[in-house]
């Protein structure tokens, strides 16, 4: 049975199908808010556990890292499963994931439990940064899909800022009892909600209906996010793709053989290395304790930590503006320089200068300077250059794969973060990021191509060249 979808009744109106399709991404979008939220609320709660669950460097590290592990296996299955089952049901499952995991995490009574709430919410995380970019992108007119299917990063970065604004609120309004870090885990739960009800009365993927063969559905869906004659013809399209698309699916590692097809298989999986190798989510997730080694107190460190959520926003903003105008190449190159040399600067100058309040403002500065590079260039590119770099005929094992390794990476990070700290210090830290910031350039430098305003053939065609191997896999093309 299709889902109600929201205007159905008003549908065949002019100009209908427009706030339609605006009510359709606000609502999907609330999962690129969940997971914004989640992985940044840890940041103000973490100090606050530290007391009341008595975490070790260690625990830290598995009580912040074992979200994103669960994420890595939330992104590894949870694009399969909405193959599978549709992209609107899948969003269903994870609102409910979501609300579990939240909850779970509030009323944890010790580490344990509290590791294994995480992993269970970094499920539905996982699962939404695979499922909502596809399902935004399905849903979208063709020309105005990469603006559409970047929103969901401006809603992470939103959600990021309104943890770092409820924690900067709870910990400085009543941050001496214990347990206030259980305030500021619960507030996901009304997102949650909103996103369960909200998926209720949202439509199917059209795309998506069109590969299970309900071609009588698609048309229905695409009438009410299209104009009449726009949803004519783009279903005239899909159901000429749809066996296309089917074909696709068979996608399977033996394709690997085939040198470019494997070329751009691993530019995609340096492409999640090197979007993660910047420590962005050091910053992230441990950010406040950052602020409050380098001067600040741990009350004056929340409050200034909401600078990192301000500029992620802004950033984000002009990213999507840039997409239009600029090369996605030549953003991420500009992005990498950009954030090594934020990380350079922020070792020396916590190795330089004295502890105390001057000290602090100046890292600050250089982690908002970090976030305006990764989060208007390098952030936004990685998620829309994955979605174009691969071919049809492994775009699933591409994008699975990838956007496992990006989690794993993540995961690895969010784990040593807190023992680098303890063992190393915070300015030979952030060298260590800094060294890994000159590896992601001369990796993005090297191997990954240009793809705006280029089509699959151009793609197929740069990278048999650099293959060296065009006339062995000229017989080879992809669907």
């Amino acid at each position: 049975m299709s889902a109600p979808v929201p205007g159905k009744e008003t549908a065949g109106r002019p100009g209908n199908h427009k706030r339609v399709l605006r009510t359709v991404i606000i609502i999907s979008t609330f999962g690129g808010l969940l997971f914004g939220y989640d992985t940044g609320v840890i940041n103000g709660a973490l100090p606050y556990m530290q007391e009341d669950l008595g975490l070790t460097p260690l625990t830290e590290g598995l009580v912040t890292s074992s979200l994103l592990f669960g994420a890595a296996f939330g992104a590894l299955f949870g694009g399969r499963l909405a193959d599978r089952n549709g992209r609107r049901k899948m969003i269903m499952v994870l609102a409910v994931l979501f609300l579990a995991g939240t909850l779970a995490c509030t009323f944890s009574p010790n580490t344990e439990v509290m590791i294994a709430a995480r992993f269970v919410l970094g499920l539905a995380v996982g699962g939404a940064s695979v499922t909502v970019p596809v399902y935004l992108a399905e849903v979208s007119p063709s020309d105005r899909r990469g603006r559409i299917v970047t929103q969901n990063e401006l809603m992470i970065v939103t959600g990021q800022l309104l943890a770092f604004v409820f924690n900067a609120y709870l910990g400085n309004s009543f941050g001496e009892p214990h347990g206030i870090w259980r305030w500021m885990l619960v507030i996901a739960t009304l997102p949650a909600i909103a996103l369960w009800i909200g998926t209720n009365f949202m439509p199917e993927s059209p795309r998506w209906l069109a590969s299970s063969g309900s071609f009588g559905e698609t048309l229905s869906v695409l009438q009410r996010i299209r104009s009449q004659a726009e949803a004519r013809k783009e279903f005239e399209e899909v159901k000429a793709m749809a066996v296309e698309d089917y074909k696709s699916k068979m996608g399977s590692w033996k394709d690997l053989g085939i040198p470019w097809l494997r070329r751009i298989f691993f530019a995609g999986l340096g492409l999640a290395v090197i979007q993660q190798i910047t420590g962005v989510n050091s910053i992230m997730y441990y950010g406040t304790q950052i602020l409050a080694q380098s001067g600040f107190g741990r009350e004056a460190a929340l409050t200034a930590n909401i600078a990192n959520g301000v500029i992620s926003v802004l950033a984000t903003f002009v990213g999507i503006w840039l997409l239009g105008k600029v090369g996605r190449r030549r953003m991420l190159l500009t992005g990498q320089v950009g954030t090594t040399t934020a990380l350079l600067l922020i070792g020396l100058f916590s190795l330089i200068l004295p502890e105390g309040t001057a000290r602090g403002f100046v890292i600050l500065a250089l982690t908002v300077t970090f976030l305006a590079f990764q989060q208007g260039a390098i952030s936004p590119v990685t998620w829309l250059m994955l979605s174009e770099i691969f071919p049809l005929k492994i775009r699933g094992l591409g994008m699975g794969a990838s956007a496992f390794l990006l989690w794993i990476v993540n995961f690895l990070i969010g784990f040593g973060f807190p023992q680098l700290l303890a063992a190393i210090g915070i300015s030979n830290t952030f060298f260590v990021f800094a060294v890994l910031g000159v590896a992601a350039i001369a990796f993005a430098a090297k191997y990954v191509p240009e793809t705006k305003d280029k089509s699959l053939e151009d793609l197929e065609h740069h990278f048999k060249n650099v293959a060296g191997n065009a006339p062995q896999a000229a017989g080879a093309t992809v669907p």
